[in-house]
């Protein structure tokens, strides 16, 4: 039988995702040290599990309204409103989505046509290109260096833009390098964005996870903005809600009712017993300051500070990130590229980096390295990066 003709040539072309080939290797070898998975290391706060388990047990098992639980998007709008100066209707602005990949998938089905083109900060995270594959669009990559923090600069976006340009992805705080945009870098962006009529999809999972003193700044709050950006956050790293697979997309009624359509024939709704967990936690956020946020943030805070200190001293090159859960080490001082590098780490020293180049061109002489891990896990991985350094030279 001929398989071939009953595959779509969208998702025949698609490449295997690098992190997953990668992962497949590491759960070959018993005992890795992993510093590969993005995902936090903290339980979801008490107060949201609790009201889950609470909430499945009075038999509230089934489908929620489309747009998720009326209360649940009441306090997004409050959450955003109190944290980045931005108020969303909750009624037609605010559409809770499974995780944040679904508001993704959804905001680029809802606005892009064939052969649109659609920009994509290189490097960045691995579905973006998939997904606007399969939407139909053309993805076009904009270079990002590490002698700027990979900062998506206005010069290089207008270097890329053509006449079939409709849509910029900007995903900061960026996986994998840990780069951000403070609002100076968004008001450039901005400027080119109006200018040029393009609309910004706005990946802000890492938010909460910026270590400047001025903190997470959106593009949906620069001038001329709000109207032009759809707005994607989620649970998942800030409330460490990974698993309960929460996110929302933020936009106006004209943009989100083409996805609340899509969303309403392919999802119908985000999980009943997830939406009572994001309840809990946003509440309880709300009424003390984020406290359980701020003291995750700390944690990482500081693991953050001590692998860029170390990976210095060994001679990896790595600039000081300040966001999400990642540095981004140069590895081209070893004469390998960063496949090269992780993949012969876990051979010989039984360590796990992912390489940068599943992140893009741009990654190929880099390794991820996740600090989403206790400082006892960090410091063994640490040890033996050094080891196997030592025994190069």
């Amino acid at each position: 039988m001929d398989y071939k003709r009953f595959v779509n040539d969208r998702a025949a072309s698609l490449k295997p995702s690098g992190i997953r080939r990668f992962f497949d290797l590491v759960s070959e070898k018993k005992g890795a040290i992993s510093l590969g998975v993005g995902e936090p290391d903290f339980a979801t706060p008490y107060v949201g599990r609790d009201r889950a388990v609470k909430y499945i047990n009075k038999g509230f098992t089934q489908y929620t309204p489309n747009g998720g639980y009326p209360e649940l998007r009441e306090l997004i709008s409050a959450y955003y409103s109190r944290r980045y100066g931005l108020v969303y209707d909750p009624k037609t602005e605010i559409l809770v989505t499974v995780g944040a990949s679904e508001a993704i998938d959804l905001a680029l089905r809802a606005v892009v046509s064939y052969g649109d083109e659609v920009l994509l900060p290189d490097p960045s995270y691995v579905s973006y290109l998939p997904c606007v594959t399969m939407s139909g669009a053309v993805p076009v990559t904009v270079p990002c260096s590490e002698k700027n923090g990979f900062r998506l600069t206005a010069k290089a976006l207008e270097e890329k833009i053509t006449a079939g340009t409709k849509v910029l992805i900007l995903p900061y705080p960026n996986n994998p390098t840990g780069g951000i945009l403070e609002r100076a870098d968004l008001e450039a962006i901005a400027k080119v964005c109006i200018e040029r009529d393009i609309l910004v999809i706005s990946d802000e999972i890492y938010s909460e996870l910026t270590y400047t003193e001025s903190g997470h700044v959106s593009i949906a709050s620069i001038p001329g903005m709000r109207e032009r950006t759809v707005v994607i956050n989620g649970f998942s790293k800030a409330f460490a809600m990974t698993g309960w697979r929460l996110g929302y997309l933020l936009c106006p009624p004209e943009l989100l009712s083409p996805m609340y359509k899509i969303h309403q024939y392919t999802i119908m709704c985000a999980p009943t017993a997830s939406q009572h967990a994001a309840i809990g936690v946003l509440r309880q956020s709300l009424e003390d300051d984020f406290a359980s946020v701020k003291e995750m943030r700390s944690q990482y805070d500081m693991r953050r500070r001590y692998l860029v200190n170390e990976f210095n001293e060994m001679g990896l090159h790595c600039f000081e990130p300040e966001g999400a859960f990642y540095v981004f080490p140069s590895v081209e001082g070893t004469g390998m590229d960063g496949e090269a590098f992780a993949e012969t780490l876990l051979e010989q020293k039984n360590g796990a980096v992912v390489p940068g180049s599943a992140f893009g061109e741009g990654g190929k002489y880099f390794v991820r390295v996740s600090y989403a891990y206790s400082m006892k896990n960090l410091q063994k991985a640490v040890g033996l990066i050094r080891e196997f350094l030592s025994e190069r030279e």
